[in-house]
């Protein structure tokens, strides 16, 4: 990228956003301005980037003059709230919520599967469910060799995804458990340390909860496979910051094992794990704090021809949210896509 950029950080004091300020960083998006933008209460707290500490603003209107790009992770709330006002300020918002990923007029991306769509903005552009952005990644390879026409997943999701109080209560509870007192829940429902239990969104009519049914749509749109079948059982479990898969996918007929090795192997955002031996498999523990999305396990699926198995685990607050949206600002920057479409007569 020749040119440098102003870009503005939307909820830079919770988990994701403060990783957004770290990635940006340590990938070297070239910068002309960086403004920390908080609710104001966090006005006038500090943070840290290239040794130098920025002062956090209270999110306003005037806030996203001359902007190139809003990172937003605030929220659904304050992403509607704000959405008008950071496009008609030209900027691109690559939002993090999931305000907008089902809007038609708003690209849903993952830049290992489905660059092209960023292209597409109308000056926002969607961020994927964390558990989605994860899967997509490890399946895009393998249906990129034979569709795939069935996926069945289970997931197994950190803390994290909950924010970064729900990170701290985790811990708090951990103690709290060891030493015979009763765990704090407010972030939780239920105590999740030395527990798990479904996540507490939203049940439909069907018995799907909100997060299910994001797996369930987000992955359609993404992999541009409108009737593709999912099914999916999400699971909150007492791990701080990587999410765990398990995913059974269903082919129209038998796939080489070999060939979906090789295929996870060489595909950007995957890295294959397996020690078939020692019985070593990704576990969260090595996907936390990694970029690429660990797989592994692959196998067929005794039950069904036609069927593969895989687990997969990944860092939720990197791949699954902070990393893929400065993957999209750059895409965009590097294609010079900041200009948005000429509207159809």
């Amino acid at each position: 990228m020749g040119q440098s950029y102003r870009v503005a950080i939307l909820g830079a004091t919770g988990a994701v956003g403060t990783e957004l300020l770290a990635l940006l960083e340590e990938r070297n998006f070239p910068l002309s301005e960086l403004k920390l933008l908080a609710s104001p209460r966090s006005a006038g707290k500090k943070l840290k980037f290239k040794g130098e500490e920025l002062t956090i603003e209270a999110v306003s209107e005037s806030a996203f003059e001359g902007m190139d790009f809003v990172l937003a992770s605030a929220g659904g709330s304050t992403s509607k709230a704000w959405a008008d006002a950071i496009v008609k300020a030209g900027a691109v918002m690559v939002d993090n919520s999931s305000a907008f990923r089902m809007d038609p007029q708003v690209p849903l991306v993952v830049p290992e599967v489905n660059p092209a769509a960023a292209q597409n903005h109308q000056g926002i552009i969607a961020n994927p469910n964390c558990t989605t952005i994860l899967m997509c990644v490890a399946l895009q390879p393998l249906h990129d060799i034979q569709p795939i026409r069935r996926i069945v997943v289970s997931t197994y999701q950190s803390a994290s995804g909950a924010g970064a109080r729900a990170m701290e209560e985790v811990k708090q509870q951990t103690q709290a458990i060891l030493n015979g007192e009763t765990p704090p829940t407010e972030s939780f429902p239920y105590p999740l340390a030395f527990n798990l239990f479904p996540h507490n969104t939203t049940i439909n009519d069907q018995g799907y909860c909100e997060e299910e049914m994001k797996m369930v749509n987000e992955t359609r749109k993404i992999m541009s496979v409108p009737d593709l079948k999912v099914t999916a059982t999400c699971i909150r479990v007492p791990v701080l910051r990587a999410h765990a898969e398990s995913i059974n996918l269903e082919f129209d007929q038998p796939f080489d094992l070999a060939a979906a090795r090789q295929a996870i192997a060489k595909a950007p955002g995957a890295e294959l794990l397996e020690d078939w031996e020692k019985n070593y498999f990704p576990m969260p523990i090595d996907a936390s704090g990694k970029d690429d999305v660990l797989v592994g396990r692959i196998r067929q699926d005794i039950s069904n021809p036609n069927g593969l198995e895989l687990w997969l685990c990944g860092d939720q607050i990197r791949k699954g949210a902070a990393l893929n949206a400065v993957q999209i600002a750059e895409l965009v920057a590097q294609n010079n896509w900041l200009e948005r479409p000429a509207a159809s007569a």
